[in-house]
């Protein structure tokens, strides 16, 4: 199994900056795929952005040019860069770790991190 551990939430005033980490650890899949996911009350989760373990990323159109996403195969961490933050980006972002070969599964999930941002 794999554990993922989050760190990084908390709350912030519009057009600020909040790194987000993810440090995975147990039997991580060597051929995988790494993502963020949000949840805000009310609505369903949606996919923020994904990292192959190859290193090809992708985003969702509402965060494309303001978050980056990236890893540290050495560490097993994956990080979230959010920059330019707006209320709109105000959920619980969720890590998900899964074998890019069996992409429709759930993964693995971690425990989610609060993310507020203030007008």
């Amino acid at each position: 199994q794999v554990q993922l551990v989050e760190s990084g939430g908390g709350l912030v005033q519009a057009g600020g900056s909040l790194r987000l980490s993810c440090a995975a650890s147990g039997s991580i899949f060597s051929v995988n795929v790494m993502g963020w996911y949000r949840q805000a009350p009310g609505k369903e989760r949606e996919l923020v952005a994904t990292i192959h373990s190859g290193g090809t990323t992708n985003y969702a159109a509402s965060v494309k040019g303001r978050f980056t996403v990236s890893r540290d195969n050495a560490k097993n961490t994956v990080y979230l860069q959010m920059n330019s933050l707006k209320p709109e980006d105000t959920a619980v972002y969720f890590c998900n770790h899964r074998n890019i070969r069996s992409w429709w599964t759930p993964g693995y999930w971690g425990q989610g991190t609060q993310v507020t941002v203030s007008s």
